[in-house]
């Protein structure tokens, strides 16, 4: 299986900023990641989504990523919001208890709705 390279683009929507992410969420995404995080943040937002939709793969490192952007929105007071995981990666935010600091959804409107 061929690597996916890591891409992530930010987008902001009144006092939401959303990181559309596309590739493998793995040590190779940590830069693209937090560079993003860094410009989410420009926003001041009250709430980050990340959109994995285009995401194709996310190893151990990739979920370790994720704790660290939780964390991060913690200590700033954000809400940190995902939609678009396929169904085997809600399983793994379950597992891993992810889910119980940040909400899960199915697609962006959802997501948006919940949020607004």
């Amino acid at each position: 299986m061929k690597m996916q390279p890591f891409v992530a683009e930010v987008r902001s929507k009144e006092e939401v900023v959303i990181i559309d992410m596309k590739g493998e969420v793995n040590a190779f995404a940590e830069s693209g990641l937090n560079t993003a995080i860094k410009e989410a943040e420009i926003y001041n937002p009250q709430v980050i989504v990340l959109n994995f939709t285009e995401v194709n793969y996310i190893n151990s490192t990739g979920i370790a990523l994720i704790v660290s952007i939780l964390a991060q929105a913690r200590k700033a007071h954000r809400k940190l919001v995902v939609f678009g995981l396929s169904e085997h990666y809600v399983t793994i935010f379950q597992i891993t208890r992810l889910s119980d600091f940040m909400a899960v959804y199915s697609d962006e409107t959802s997501a948006l709705a919940a949020v607004g």
